[in-house]
């Protein structure tokens, strides 16, 4: 059976590099967004034109940390993907967006995937990446400008876990 196109394997250490930046990035983020019930989804187009998309919820109060080591699939999975989008070997593009359930609407910030790491979208970028397909039904939602996050440096002794 012959091998895919577009896709090779990546450096086993690229892909440690990238799962370190992905605690990292996902500590900021639920930093940044602080307490409430949040919902993250990503989304990227691999190098053999093959789009993926997961999200996962988080409920109010969660400890994220702990649901990675219990074991959440949806955790494991959307983890699993910003890995290999912050690695960038096997993905084109990919975006992450993430939604804390506040009353009266939600309010929405993402980020996209540039040089390894998360790039805040402007409102007017997140806008045009939230728009539903025509005859898809949208909820109300606030969007915002997600915050910029330092990127870690590779001899960085101290990370943004802490």
């Amino acid at each position: 059976m012959p091998a895919r196109t577009g896709l090779h394997r990546p450096d086993p250490a690229s892909t440690e590099a990238a799962m370190d930046r992905t605690l990292d990035a996902l500590t900021a983020v639920f930093r940044a967004l602080g307490p409430g019930e949040h919902t993250l989804d990503i989304a990227l187009m691999r190098t053999d034109d093959l789009p993926l998309c997961h999200g996962a919820e988080f409920p109010s109060g969660a400890d994220v940390e702990l649901t990675g080591i219990l074991g959440d699939d949806d955790y494991y999975t959307l983890a699993m993907l910003l890995v290999f989008a912050l690695e960038g070997s096997t993905v084109t593009d990919a975006t992450l967006i993430a939604t804390t359930i506040t009353e009266p609407c939600p309010r929405v910030c993402g980020w996209t995937v540039r040089d390894g790491w998360l790039h805040p979208m402007d409102t007017a970028t997140l806008e045009a990446a939230l728009t539903p397909c025509p005859g898809t039904p949208t909820g109300s939602r606030t969007a915002y400008a997600a915050p910029a996050f330092p990127q870690p440096s590779a001899d960085a002794e101290e990370s943004v876990r802490g």
